[in-house]
């Protein structure tokens, strides 16, 4: 690709927390996990101040002579419905976030992504059928700007502003499509076809990894996603239809079926 692009999503070193979001289901995790975060540091912050309070209310000094009190009703009715009550205000967004991650809607393209021990298997059905494969760059290999066990020789390019679907299934063992920073992560797993999506607003290169331990080199599956304007998306797969076109002319055969067949075949 020719144009360099500044949007990075990458481990940092030190880095804290979770990656900068880079479209909206990174975005909808990022709440949802600031969110859960608040709730922690209230319940923390308080069951700290009850444990000093009793520390130093109850200490022997103060209280020679302990309560025999075994039971209090309001408190043990307190203790049961706060904390399921803490768990509905998890739970609604929890549930409000899977669905939104589960399925594409008004989906502009759709990727087929087949885990291989041990690379990966792109394949493009709505723009010409073709397929590739994508495997990390060597270490003797990597250019300036390239990323140690992150950069890839073929990555898996996109339009940028686009809702992209994602179908995911296996060749041998369960491996799984994961980039951060765009919020998806999904399981390839042989004999089934999975759905996902996401989307990159903003043109630039995104990370990931398979995240499942599939075998001896599962760190040889690094995931690089390179989002482009629209212009640059149509102008890369002109090429890439010819580019991985079979010797007849043909174009590659892809693994997967038919994006229909696929959409068929999910479990709804």
């Amino acid at each position: 690709m020719g144009e360099t692009h500044s949007s990075i999503g990458a481990p940092t070193p030190w880095g804290v927390g979770l990656q900068p979001a880079a479209g909206p289901v990174k975005e909808a995790i990022h709440d949802f996990n600031t969110l859960v975060l608040w709730i922690i540091v209230a319940i923390t912050a308080f069951v700290l101040v009850l444990l000093a309070y009793v520390v130093f209310r109850f200490r022997e000094s103060a209280n020679p002579t302990p309560s025999r009190t075994s039971h209090n009703t309001m408190i043990e009715i307190a203790w049961t419905v706060v904390p399921v009550l803490i768990l509905v205000v998890i739970a609604i967004p929890s549930f409000r976030l899977i669905y939104f991650q589960d399925r594409a809607r008004d989906a502009d393209i759709t990727i087929n992504v087949q885990g291989r021990q041990w690379y990966w298997h792109y394949a493009y059905p709505d723009n010409g059928n073709f397929a590739f494969d994508s495997r990390p760059v060597p270490d003797e290999d990597l250019q300036p700007g390239q990323l140690r066990n992150l950069s890839v020789d073929e990555p898996l390019v996109i339009p940028a502003g686009k809702n992209v679907r994602v179908l995911t299934t296996g060749q041998d063992v369960i491996h799984s499509f994961f980039v951060p920073s765009l919020g998806v992560q999904k399981y390839t797993i042989p004999g089934r076809t999975l759905e996902t999506w996401f989307r990159a607003d903003h043109p630039g290169t995104y990370y990931g990894q398979c995240n499942q331990i599939c075998g001896t080199n599962h760190w040889f599956m690094p995931i690089q996603v390179q989002a482009v304007p629209e212009a640059e998306f149509q102008a890369w797969v002109a090429e890439a239809q010819k580019k991985y076109a079979q010797a007849d002319g043909r174009p590659a055969p892809v693994a997967a079926a038919t994006v229909a067949q696929q959409m068929a075949a999910l479990p709804r």
